[in-house]
């Protein structure tokens, strides 16, 4: 036999036979442990998929807090930038301003499509759409008290 050369059985150059021929019992001759039915494992079946559906209800309701906390950070933010930008008028308060007024505005335009991946009958979102909602609307006061801060304090006193 030549070297690297495969012994030739049936005209293929390797094979494997997989026909049991042990006189050993098979596995489906094995009795089942105590305590182990077929059954059970149905009800465990409807049991987990009963469970994944509580889990991802929780999980839903927890992602939907988190998305109406997130306005939070960002009015923290935008209340340092102007607290840093000061009181003069100048390009980078207007901007800050203008994105302090568009910000809210737009959010608020759009708390259905925020909250859509979250939409679950388990799941109630009025919570978190008001928490939401009531963010941008601080952030939307922010914005308009640096406006009257920069037109000289909004009506004067005579």
């Amino acid at each position: 036999m030549e070297k690297g050369k495969g012994v030739m059985v049936g005209g293929r150059r390797w094979a494997v036979d997989f026909t049991d021929y042990s006189t050993s019992p098979s596995s489906r001759d094995v009795p089942d442990p105590p305590g182990f039915s077929r059954a059970s494992q149905d009800q465990d079946d409807s049991t987990l998929s009963r469970q994944k559906k509580d889990a991802e209800s929780n999980w839903k309701s927890q992602k939907a807090w988190e998305v109406a906390q997130a306005p939070f950070k960002n009015l923290l933010m935008m209340g340092f930038m102007m607290w840093m930008a000061g009181s003069t008028v100048h390009l980078f308060s207007i901007g800050i301003t203008f994105s302090a007024l568009w910000q809210p505005i737009s959010a608020l335009q759009g708390v259905g499509k925020v909250f859509e991946p979250y939409k679950d009958v388990k799941v109630d979102l009025l919570g978190p759409k008001l928490l939401f909602i009531a963010l941008n609307l601080g952030g939307l006061a922010l914005g308009v008290w640096k406006e009257v801060e920069y037109s000289g304090g909004g009506i004067p006193i005579r």
